[in-house]
């Protein structure tokens, strides 16, 4: 019984953790649309000014979210 319920909780824990990771992209994603938009960028340097933006928000995002769970005493 203990085991069924572990997997239970890890499935959970595993499509939470997709769900976070989609969000901080799409996130991420926008971010870097507009700023892209914004400084009227396009072609290879448009691209690579959105890659870094993305990829930064994103991850600036999923490591707040982090902190934010752990002093809350969501997770470990």
């Amino acid at each position: 019984m203990c085991a069924v319920l572990m997997v239970i909780r890890q499935r959970g824990s595993i499509l939470v953790s997709i769900l976070a990771i989609l969000v901080c992209g799409v996130a991420g994603g926008v971010a870097a649309w507009a700023a892209v938009r914004a400084l009227a960028l396009d072609g290879v340097p448009g691209a690579l000014v959105a890659a870094v933006i993305g990829m930064v928000v994103a991850t600036a995002l999923w490591a707040g979210g982090i902190a934010m769970l752990r002093a809350l005493g969501g997770i470990r």
